[in-house]
């Protein structure tokens, strides 16, 4: 199958290359890229903190450039086992991954007593996280190291999509809305094909359009090798 990668060109290339051992073909086809603010995550990093906690890898690259020698003991709390893996090869030492989604990372928290919490967090993001942890009565606060900027396709890019690919992976409701808002009107009415979407939560297929060609996937649990699983039931389907 012909699939849609809409991440970010580092998390696209480790993507495509799972893609391309399942035997299927991917087509980068990014709607944002990150703008990284070292200056503003350095910033956050000095004032007093007794935990981190971070939603994305993106949020751990904003790092790379910064001296973390005072922050290596500082637990760290993430949004699954990718981010963690991140953080741990960044240098932190107390890396501890909680489920793939924020309201569970928040509920986590709770659970360990966790106070005085500096959320490293990217712009546009979803509000479940911040929300948990504000109904768990958890002091903390939030800093903006980093922002989703949408990108034109290129003419090469545009051309990918003669013929239309089988299928997309969605990994955020903000790609969602944004894939559509593009895609959408060149998705091929009446050809008996059905487009796959292939979401890594219900919070991001409540951002998917209904229509008769669209045949909407949602993973399990909130991992991309539960979301790349999906796409082994969707070859060859058809309308009707």
């Amino acid at each position: 199958m012909r699939v849609i990668v809409t991440r970010p060109p580092t998390s696209a290339a480790r993507t495509a290359e799972k893609l391309t051992h399942l035997g299927h073909e991917p087509v980068l086809l990014p709607v944002s890229v990150p703008v990284h603010d070292p200056d503003a995550a350095a910033d956050a990093l000095a004032l007093a903190h007794a935990a981190l906690a971070i939603t994305s890898a993106e949020a751990v690259r904003v790092l790379t450039d910064l001296d973390l020698s005072a922050h290596r003991d500082t637990p760290v709390f993430t949004v699954g086992e990718t981010t963690a893996e991140a953080a741990r090869q960044a240098g932190f030492r107390h890396v501890e991954a909680g489920p793939g989604d924020g309201e569970h990372l928040a509920r986590l928290l709770a659970e360990r007593g966790a106070e005085d919490i500096l959320y490293l967090a990217g712009s546009p993001r979803a509000p479940g996280f911040e929300a948990g942890l504000r109904t768990a009565g958890l002091h903390f606060r939030t800093a903006d190291v980093y922002a989703m900027r949408a990108v034109d396709w290129t003419e090469e890019q545009r051309a990918s999509l003669h013929p239309f690919p089988d299928a997309v992976l969605l990994y955020s409701r903000e790609t969602a809305r944004r894939f559509f808002q593009r895609a959408l009107p060149l998705l091929p009415e009446g050809s008996g094909r059905l487009f796959h979407v292939l979401c890594l939560s219900p919070q991001i297929a409540a951002d998917v359009p209904q229509k008769d060609t669209i045949a909407l996937h949602v993973a399990d649990h909130p991992k991309e090798d539960e979301l790349l699983l999906l796409l082994s039931s969707c070859a060859g389907t058809k309308i009707g």
